[in-house]
């Protein structure tokens, strides 16, 4: 009898928590709803936009240009390792290529986005919630959604499709540098075998990514601290929240995309 009981309590809050995640996904659905509709209607905030777009995009090129160098540094070799064995690590130009471009490129941008300007999104958002600062915003008829989230979401949107383009540019030529300088792979075979195969849907497809990934991950992050509670210990919670969801929707959407362009032959 109390093994059922258990049981049927674990059952029951299990069943709630479900509830409950999918009240806060229909919640987050309306968000995204209302976000679209006041991107697309006027007036149009472009000088917030820009200051947006200096922030997260600018100010994440430092932490993109080292990542993409390393990321690519890191392919090279491990490549090699494979290549080698069967005597075709002449031909791994277009394997690190692709590798960059179409995943490594978009899901490492995205998620060095996150990390860096998504959580001081959440939590500059969420100490204006909890300092009232937002509240005294629609006191003065100004629709705090349009003045703060909006130009977030646009430049999170516009700035990481740039910032793949600047992580595939340096990873490619890292991986290059490595290959030809350290590992003795033959430049002119490992710079043909890209030439032989590239076709511009492998760089179109991480470009194409990141508007998506843009979006949703700014989406989450002025939607977490735009709905801060709790004061201090609220917005240190909600700043985690908004980075964890962030990176797991960067995963998520990565394979939805990936699947779909699979599909349409891309």
């Amino acid at each position: 009898m109390r093994t059922l009981e258990q049981f049927f309590a674990i059952f029951g809050k299990s069943f709630l928590y479900c509830l409950d995640l999918l009240g806060i996904l229909g919640q987050f659905v309306k968000f995204q709803w209302e976000m679209i509709k006041l991107i697309l209607v006027p007036p149009y905030r472009v000088k917030e936009i820009f200051d947006q777009l200096v922030i997260v995009g600018v100010g994440s090129v430092g932490v993109i240009v080292l990542t993409g160098i390393f990321t690519g540094m890191v392919s090279a070799v491990q490549l090699y390792q494979g290549f080698h064995q069967f005597g075709a690590e002449n031909m791994m130009g277009y394997p690190i290529f692709i590798s960059i471009t179409r995943e490594l490129g978009p899901v490492f941008a995205g998620l060095m986005l996150t990390s860096r300007a998504i959580s001081a999104m959440a939590a500059e958002l969420g100490s204006m919630r909890v300092t009232e600062q937002i509240d005294a915003l629609d006191t003065l008829a100004v629709d705090s959604r349009k003045y703060l989230l909006v130009p977030r979401i646009v430049a999170t949107t516009l700035a990481l499709p740039v910032l793949i383009i600047i992580f595939d540019a340096c990873g490619n030529i890292a991986a290059y540098l490595i290959s030809i300088s350290m590992l003795g792979v033959n430049e002119t075979a490992f710079l043909n075998t890209i030439n032989m195969y590239l076709d511009l849907s492998d760089i179109f497809t991480g470009i194409a990514k990141g508007f998506f990934f843009g979006f949703f991950v700014g989406s989450i992050g002025t939607y977490i601290g735009y709905n801060t509670k709790g004061g201090a210990r609220g917005v240190g919670r909600a700043t985690t929240t908004a980075v964890v969801y962030s990176a797991i929707m960067v995963f998520v959407l990565d394979y939805f995309i990936a699947a779909i362009f699979l599909i349409i032959g891309w």
